[in-house]
């Protein structure tokens, strides 16, 4: 029964850990929306917040148009025993701001 026991508490740790990264991703695409309305380079604020994502930043428009983020993250589920369970989730999130300069 102990086995069962370890194995069900280290899934609902590597699901934790799935669930902090989807967070961090949100975060990241937030940064990259904000730094996207005041700045010509806002991969640079993703990339800072959240080491190795992907960063999509669309077509520039005039000042007080929304400008539109996404973050692609690949989460590694490496924890011993139940990481080789769980495939490597790709996360993404879109954030949109308007442009302020």
């Amino acid at each position: 029964m102990l086995p069962l026991m370890i194995m069900a508490a280290l899934a609902v740790i590597q699901v934790a850990l799935v669930v902090r990264d989807h967070v961090a991703v949100v975060h990241a695409a937030r940064e990259a929306a904000r730094a996207a309305s005041v700045d010509a380079d806002p991969g640079r604020a993703a990339r800072r917040t959240l080491t190795g994502a992907a960063v999509h930043v669309g077509p520039r428009p005039a000042v007080g148009e929304p400008i539109t983020v996404e973050v692609t993250y690949t989460s590694k589920t490496n924890l011993p025993l139940v990481g080789p369970l769980f495939p490597d989730p790709e996360l993404h999130a879109t954030a949109v701001m308007r442009v302020e300069k």
